[in-house]
């Protein structure tokens, strides 16, 4: 039966299988929807396809280098979304936040330094300290009130000695926490109590889904903390383009720029020039798309909490951002939740990738008909667990 009559561009049925998606082509021959990746199945804005065509056209892509145009751009998009005034010169840019997550385990700690994280977190931030490699202890989070949040009350005991840097999300992925400003300073705090570097990860940060909740950057909060962190920034998640990304780092810290730049010529790729074109198209003219869009995820968002409710077994808390629904199924008895939702032709994220088995990450930054053929399948496998 074909989807419906769409009512808006992100219902539109696209032919990912064709393209070179990496969420799509990996089940590609599979009767498998593919709600694994975080990347939207939605086309980005007008403004972005048409920039990149036009600098299509010019047909010359030679070496290239973030401009001062740029720079300038991305310090008026902070003052403007954030109220977060910086100097220009305090970016380096990067191909992307996971990159400027490797970079910053490497160049802000030396080995033996442990580094600090949440459980459960994005991967690469355990994987940039299993990689240096950096030993690491872990924040549990906890739940409270319907939120993801850190155990404010035992950060101390979980430092180990000799700590160097603490590594974060925010916003929280998988558990779309916004962090409040409260608890930031709360954190922000334990840094400078402890002597912490701390690298942010904010690339969700243009994704708050809960009417009333703004996000803010944790260096934002004053020169103490501002001078001791590393913000990792990009708008390839909001706009969609991250098969053509450009990131940012925002360091206050002459010192702490140099310790992330001093590798990157030599390992890391400067960022795509076409990554360069759809950021600054998108930081002139995507914020209407970028409301558009977050109208859509919300409603996806509340949709998809409604069906869950129906369901025994798993529960979703949290989602205040991002659109990525982090689901507790340890009810269910499984080992390998995300394993039996697959068998049963939907494709999660395992919980244990980001540090937590009962667990499954789904993605609903897709149109709303495919993410209720993916909910039926989810149910009949819940289903047939029996009672």
């Amino acid at each position: 039966m074909p989807d419906p009559e769409p009512v808006s561009p992100f219902d539109l049925q696209l032919d990912l299988g064709a393209s070179d998606s990496l969420r799509w082509r990996h089940y590609r021959g599979r009767d498998v929807i593919p709600l694994w990746v975080a990347d939207m199945d939605f086309r980005s804005p007008p403004c972005v396809v048409d920039a990149l065509a036009a600098r299509v056209a010019h047909g010359v892509f030679g070496y290239a280098s973030a401009h001062a145009e740029l720079r300038e751009a991305i310090t008026a998009y902070l003052a403007r979304a954030y109220g977060w005034k910086i100097d220009p010169e305090w970016l380096v840019f990067l191909p992307g936040v996971v990159s400027g997550l490797h970079a910053a385990v490497r160049g802000l700690t030396e080995p033996g330094q442990p580094v600090l994280m949440p459980r459960p977190v994005y991967h690469h931030l355990r994987l940039a300290a299993e990689q240096a490699p950096r030993p690491f202890a872990e924040l549990p989070m906890v739940l409270d009130g319907g939120r993801w949040i850190l155990p404010w009350d035992e950060l101390d005991r979980h430092v180990l000695p000799g700590t160097r840097l603490l590594m974060l999300a925010n916003p929280h992925n998988p558990g779309g926490t916004v962090f409040r400003r409260a608890e930031l300073q709360q954190l922000a705090d334990f840094c400078c109590r402890h002597d912490l570097l701390l690298c942010s990860d904010e690339i969700h940060a243009g994704l708050v889904l809960e009417t009333g909740l703004r996000h803010i950057p944790v260096a934002s909060l004053g020169r103490e903390i501002g001078r001791r962190t590393v913000t990792l920034m990009s708008l390839s998640k909001t706009f969609n383009f991250a098969g053509c990304s450009l990131a940012w780092a925002v360091a206050e810290d002459a010192g702490l720029r140099r310790a992330l730049a001093r590798d990157l010529h030599a390992t890391i790729p400067e960022p795509s020039l076409f990554g360069a074109v759809a950021t600054l198209a998108a930081l002139r003219d995507g914020e209407p798309w970028r409301q558009e869009l977050l109208a859509y995820l919300r409603a996806n968002r509340d949709h998809l909490l409604a069906r869950l409710s129906a369901l025994p077994g798993i529960r979703c808390d949290g989602l205040e951002a991002t659109y990525l629904a982090w689901l507790d199924c340890t009810a269910l008895g499984l080992d390998d939740p995300a394993a039996h939702f697959l068998a049963h032709g939907v494709a999660l994220s395992p919980g244990r990738q980001f540090g937590q088995a009962g667990f499954a990450r789904l993605n609903f930054g897709v149109r709303r008909a495919l993410l209720d053929q993916a909910l039926d399948r989810i149910a009949a496998a819940v289903t047939q667990l029996g009672p």
